[in-house]
C-alpha cells in the first residue's frame, strides 16, 4: 500500500462521459485528514501512518485522546486509522487530501455495510423458498432439509438464520473517474459498502 485516506460516503449518483454513456458513481467526502502518528520499521518494526478525520469538540474526546492529539499538534478528530504504508515521506502534523488520488487510478475501499438484524435464511442467504402447494403449509420460506440421521447433528457453517449484515466489506479495483480537490470530493465507479453517511476508508488498490 502506497496511500491512503478516510472519507464519509455521501451517497450515489451517475455521470457521464465524453462519449455520453452514463457512468454510476458513488461520491466520497475524503479528507483532509491529518497525520496523528507515524511509525517506522525502527521503532515500532513497520511502516504506517494513522490518520485523523472529522473534527470534533475537545469535550467529546477522552484524556487519553486529547493527549494524543495534543503531541501530534493537531485539534480532537473524531475517526482514527491507521494505513500500513510502503514509503512513509509525511510527518507528524501534515494534511493528507484528496489530491494524493487522481482520475483513473484503481483503489480498494473498506466500510461496514448496513445491518439487517435478525434475518431469515431466504434473504440471507438467497435460498429457494419451499413449495406453496401440495401440504406444505406455513413453512414457505423456512429452509429445506438440515441434513441426514447419521450424524445426528447439524453441520457447522450451516446455511441457517441470523445476523445478517454490519460486518466489514472491502470491495476491490474500483475505478476512480473524477476528483473535486475544492469540495474535497471523489467519485469511484460502482457501489461502496456502507449506508449514506458513513465512514469509509480509501486506499489504492494492491491487486490492480
Amino acid at each position: 500500500m502506497k496511500k491512503g485516506i478516510i472519507g464519509k460516503k455521501l451517497g450515489m449518483t451517475q455521470i457521464f462521459d465524453e462519449k455520453g454513456n452514463v457512468i454510476p458513481v458513488t461520491l466520497i467526502e475524503a479528507g483532509p485528514c491529518a497525520v496523528a502518528q507515524k511509525k517506522t520499521v525502527e521503532t515500532d518494526g513497520y511502516n504506517a501512518l494513522q490518520l485523523a478525520y472529522s473534527d470534533v469538540s475537545a469535550k467529546h474526546v477522552n484524556r487519553a485522546e486529547a493527549g494524543h492529539f495534543k503531541k501530534a499538534g493537531i485539534t480532537a478528530k473524531r475517526h482514527l486509522k491507521e494505513f500500513r504504508l510502503e514509503d512513509c515521506s509525511a510527518n507528524v502534523g501534515d494534511v493528507i487530501s484528496v489530491d494524493t488520488f487522481a482520475a483513473g487510478e484503481k483503489v480498494d475501499i473498506t466500510g461496514i455495510t448496513k445491518g439487517h438484524g435478525y434475518t431469515g435464511a431466504i434473504k440471507r442467504w438467497n435460498l429457494h423458498m419451499l413449495g406453496k402447494t401440495h401440504g406444505i403449509g406455513p413453512i414457505h420460506r423456512q429452509s429445506g432439509s438440515m441434513g441426514v440421521i447419521d450424524p445426528a447433528r447439524i453441520f457447522k457453517n450451516k446455511k441457517m438464520a441470523g445476523q445478517y449484515g454490519n460486518e466489514q466489506v472491502t470491495v476491490l479495483n474500483l475505478a476512480v473517474v473524477k476528483i473535486d480537490s475544492e469540495k474535497n470530493l471523489i467519485a469511484v465507479k460502482g457501489a461502496v459498502p456502507g449506508a449514506k453517511g458513513s465512514i469509509v476508508f480509501i486506499r489504492d488498490s494492491v491487486k490492480a
